[in-house]
């Protein structure tokens, strides 16, 4: 044996006790090394929104607050499948103070850098594992500005404060993966202050006096909610429940279907500020019989709760379709907006956006669910809805499904242009189809996401009429385009 060839098969040695080593070296059950999970999903809006490398499962909240001052006390406990093996992966965060963090029980490593919250595991996590991570914080969440000047995250008032999160706000108050396309079940557990209330999504299944005399709420929301969803209104609170659904002659019963699908009752909680509780109780009395209306339109409720927040005008600038509990300031709490915002139960909390480019998906239907609402109880035509929204400018400045800026997400072509696709889609589709369309969509991506070509593939399944034309002109189109001529 010559010396060059001893030396190749030291080398050769070498270099396979090195991928040995590699191959058991610090992964859960002996995987190959993992490496660390993406830091943003790339949304075109939002490119460093979420992170990649797991899905979440469940996130448990536990959560105290001091209105005084300004304190939010958190521990985060993040249930997640690793989608690839993983050294080191990302949580959203703004603001707030990471005191220390686990994952499986044993401690990890923290960074931080911006929103970015890094967490790297003693131990690799193998793919397809399901793990578990703790973040304990704490501080004085942030008031996030958009882009489009309103404000969103943590808002103070002036007996407790608001939590919402469209579109990015919910980093400002709990550690996550805060992107749409990452739904997860919810227990949220919040502490507060003796006479105050706090109220989030699903379920109220426990409520309780500490020895101190505060009140501890807990929440559960079982199906999957986007996080920018998730909501938390703490203060004092004029408090009303009732039921919804659950006419088994009624559910499941669109205007074209004739088999009924009975579904359970649905308990409905409000509540309002008690300076607007007075000129609100009518209408939020009525949110049981605008839900029941829904339902023959839309198909059955998705979820095991409703009902509304409504807030005094200063405490919040919009309403906002919170899953099963949606907020409202006062100002905005009229039928048209309650019907919108409970819409958006089925369209954009049950189907959510896979990115925020789908959002039109949300907004157009909720748009046309006031247009028909309109239709059958105040005796205006959806014809007419959609001539006064075609003569709006306005809803001409860009394509619904193209916004061009992260600003003009919620802007009028979202919302008006939104639903006139709607409308189009009815007018060549035909009344039958169409309303198979508004109970089907909801159906088929029930708590899941979806994008436009998903829709646009879905309701092109629905009909043998050619909507091409449709999508071309009016949902991606640059112009105005010219109205179909009357048969």
């Amino acid at each position: 044996m010559n010396t060059r060839n001893r030396v190749r098969t030291g080398a050769l040695a070498v270099a396979l006790a090195l991928l040995a080593a590699a191959c058991t070296s610090g992964g859960s059950g002996g995987g190959v090394q993992g490496t660390p999970g993406a830091a943003g999903l790339r949304d075109p809006y939002f490119p460093k929104l979420g992170n990649g490398g797991y899905d979440v499962r469940h996130y448990a909240l536990t959560l105290s607050y001091d209105p005084a001052s300004g304190r939010l006390d958190g521990r985060a406990e993040i249930t997640a499948t690793a989608t690839q093996d993983l050294s080191a992966f990302n949580l959203d965060l703004a603001g707030l103070t990471v005191r220390d963090a686990t994952v499986d029980g044993a401690p990890a490593a923290v960074n931080r850098a911006g929103d970015e919250l890094t967490l790297r595991p003693r131990e690799d996590i193998d793919k397809g594992a399901q793990f578990r991570a703790v973040v304990r914080y704490s501080g004085v969440p942030e008031t996030i500005t958009d882009s489009d000047g309103s404000k969103e995250g943590w808002l103070k008032t002036a007996d407790g404060a608001l939590a919402l999160g469209e579109p990015t706000g919910s980093m400002a108050w709990f550690p996550g993966n805060h992107h749409p396309s990452d739904k997860a079940a919810y227990d949220i557990t919040v502490t507060v202050p003796a006479g105050l209330t706090a109220l989030s999504n699903g379920v109220r299944t426990a409520e309780r006096k500490e020895a101190d005399g505060r009140t501890t709420s807990v929440w559960h929301a079982a199906e999957p909610m986007a996080s920018y969803l998730a909501m938390l209104a703490i203060g004092k609170y004029d408090m009303s429940t009732t039921t919804a659904l659950g006419k088994t002659e009624a559910q499941g019963q669109t205007r074209t279907q004739g088999q009924p699908q009975p579904q359970a009752k649905v308990p409905v909680l409000t509540a309002a500020d008690p300076e607007v509780a007075a000129r609100t109780a009518a209408l939020r009395a009525r949110i049981p019989e605008i839900l029941e209306w829904q339902a023959e339109n839309f198909g059955p409720y998705p979820f095991a709760a409703a009902g509304a927040v409504v807030e005094r005008d200063g405490d919040v600038g919009y309403a906002l379709e919170t899953q099963t509990r949606p907020v409202f300031p006062a100002s905005s709490f009229v039928a048209g907006t309650l019907v919108h915002e409970l819409a958006h139960q089925w369209y954009g909390d049950s189907v959510s956006p896979a990115t925020w480019q789908d959002i039109w998906l949300n907004e157009g239907f909720a748009t046309y669910a006031d247009w028909l609402y309109q239709e059958d109880f105040e005796h205006v035509p959806v014809q007419k809805n959609f001539e006064k929204a075609y003569a709006n400018a306005d809803a001409w400045a860009y394509s619904p499904a193209e916004p061009p800026t992260s600003g003009d997400l919620f802007g009028t072509p979202v919302y008006e242009r939104g639903a006139m696709v709607l409308h189009r889609i009815r007018q060549e589709a035909g009344d039958d189809t169409f309303y198979e369309i508004l109970a089907g969509w909801p159906a088929k991506y029930r708590h899941a996401t979806a994008t436009t070509k998903d829709f646009i593939a879905y309701a092109d399944s629905m009909t043998d009429a050619d909507l091409s034309g449709v999508w071309d002109d009016w949902l991606y189109g640059d112009g105005k385009p010219a109205l179909p001529a009357t048969p």
